[in-house]
């Protein structure tokens, strides 16, 4: 009986981490769309408003649909530390985000996401204990060469004068924060839903965001933005904000944490995609090729065994 129970429970687990590598390729469309639809909003609306705005929305959801639809009892969470901590780093994370991508293009600042899964398997290794084996980080480095082939446009000399824009830089230090965000996820569980760690999360990242921003988002004309503006934040606020937290959240609990961030190889080639589908030009062939490297990074990935 012993025997079947465990062979149950093993089946349980690798359905749920199937579902879990499910949830990171949606993850995966829906961050690359952000770069896409966020790039449009540059010229209108601030990154610190327009992301007050996102979380604020994205955290309104969250608590709705968990204490409302999925009927979780609302309670104040056991050591909120952990959330304020969280909070920032990701506030840190998309700030720098939006800022990057009024100096550089989207699928530069895509690329430079690639880079996450590299230094989350080091952040993990540190904080909760993580190690990646030899496979593992061949197909991290792999991918990092990806990145980094288009990060620099395919030119060998600009690589060589480390010729890399002040955008990518600072999008590089949101993605810091980003690496050491998804393993803390982990380190800080205490057993709440998914839903709920989610919405304190996002609630968290919203008061940062706006505790820093204050000044400027009661200057903003809120009334006068164009209609895009408001589309593109709703976007933003259910599918990479309210979506994409509840999706990292329940597959850093079935995966290690290098495999969970890794799912952003695929971010630039959709980005590749989601830019010439919108009319912004196709990225020239090394580009495309460097793009290809980060995506059979994923692959290797992919086929090994989740641990």
């Amino acid at each position: 009986m012993a025997e079947i129970g465990t062979e149950v429970e093993g089946a349980a687990d690798g359905r749920q981490r199937k579902v879990a590598h499910l949830a990171m390729l949606l993850f995966a469309a829906l961050i690359a769309g952000s770069f896409t639809l966020g790039a449009l909003t540059v010229p209108l609306i601030h990154a610190v408003p327009l992301n007050a705005l996102r979380f604020v929305m994205a955290a309104l959801l969250m608590g709705a649909f968990a204490f409302g639809v999925a009927r979780h009892q609302f309670s104040w969470p056991k050591a909120p530390w952990r959330f304020g901590i969280n909070g920032f780093l990701t506030a840190v994370y998309f700030v720098s985000m939006f800022i990057a991508l009024t100096m550089t293009k989207p699928v530069a600042t895509s690329a430079v996401y690639t880079l996450v899964p590299l230094m989350t398997a080091v952040t993990a290794y540190f904080i909760v204990g993580q190690r990646s084996g030899p496979a593992v980080l061949v197909s991290l480095l792999l991918a990092g060469a990806g990145a980094i082939c288009v990060i620099f446009r395919g030119d060998l000399d600009a690589l060589l004068r480390f010729d890399i824009g002040q955008g990518e830089l600072i999008y590089f230090v949101g993605c810091v924060a980003y690496a050491l965000y998804t393993p803390l996820l982990r380190r800080f569980n205490r057993g709440e839903p998914a839903l709920v760690l989610s919405f304190w999360t996002m609630t968290a990242t919203a008061a940062w965001i706006v505790l820093y921003g204050l000044p400027e988002i009661a200057a903003t004309d809120w009334l006068q933005f164009d209609p895009l503006v408001w589309w593109v934040v709703l976007y933003l606020a259910i599918g990479p904000t309210a979506v994409c937290f509840f999706l990292i959240q329940f597959a850093s609990s079935h995966l290690p944490a290098a495999k969970v961030i890794a799912y952003g190889y695929l971010v630039p080639a959709f980005v590749i995609v989601f830019e010439g589908m919108a009319g912004h030009g196709w990225a020239s062939i090394s580009v495309a090729i460097g793009a290809a490297v980060t995506v059979l990074g994923l692959l290797v990935l992919a086929l090994l065994r989740d641990k």
